[in-house]
């Protein structure tokens, strides 16, 4: 379809139907475009962030496992920065460094909660305009299209006779507009529920790892300060 698409676009038949349509039918193509290229790059943006963080996840968590001690860990946390899990380790991090020998594992669970949502957050930035794209455009496009109707309906009363001259701009417009609403609408919504499945990964990722770190604590064998005489503490 898309190299259909780019066939039409070359032969100049596209910029003709363009130049041929009506002052309403072009503001709803013109909408239809900026939704479409917001979403476009929004889609590649979000393509190189959940690339890079899939990435980096794995390989943050093999530097994890493989560390003797968290301080090592946290000494090189920052070159897997992309990763989500990365925030997680880091607030728990910071919790346990500021407990006393007394350790609460309670808080540094609710240390890495905190970290976790709001990477989900970040993670879920501006994705909302891609469901709002899938959702909105073919409405858009429908009114062009209702649109076009009408104007095919005002041709064939002027013509005084129903011919194919009398119509054919109308109905030229309507399944124009109805195209360019289509076009705008699948992409979004198949990204859209690609990426919302990939933040669902992250977030039973990070949980997965929270779980492994708050074991690593509570054993005690990678916690920064020595461990002899610690009393973990539960609430």
């Amino acid at each position: 379809m898309a190299i259909h698409l780019l066939a039409f676009a070359q032969s100049g038949e596209l910029t003709s139907l363009f130049s041929n349509t009506g002052l309403v039918a072009r503001a709803v193509l013109l909408i239809l475009m900026l939704f479409s290229l917001f979403s476009w790059s929004i889609v590649v943006a979000k393509w190189s962030l959940f690339r890079r963080a899939k990435v980096q996840s794995g390989r943050f968590v093999r530097a994890f496992r493989k560390a003797q001690r968290m301080q090592d860990v946290a000494a090189v946390a920052e070159q897997f920065k992309p990763s989500p899990l990365v925030s997680v380790f880091e607030g728990a991090y910071e919790e346990l460094r500021r407990q006393g020998p007394r350790l609460n594992v309670t808080s540094i669970q609710r240390s890495t909660q905190i970290a976790a949502s709001e990477e989900l957050t970040r993670l879920e930035r501006r994705l909302p305009w891609l469901a709002t794209t899938g959702a909105v455009t073919p409405f858009i496009g429908l009114f062009g299209t209702v649109w076009g109707i009408i104007d095919a309906f005002h041709g064939l009363g002027d013509a005084g006779a129903a011919t194919l001259r009398a119509v054919a701009p109308g109905i030229s417009e309507a399944l124009i507009t109805t195209a360019a609403g289509l076009f705008a609408a699948v992409p979004a919504v198949i990204f859209y529920n690609m990426y919302m499945n990939n933040i669902r990964e992250f977030g039973a990722r990070m949980d997965d790892f929270s779980l492994e770190l708050l074991n690593t604590v509570e054993r005690g064998s990678n916690a920064p300060a020595p461990q002899r005489g610690v009393e973990v503490v539960e609430r």
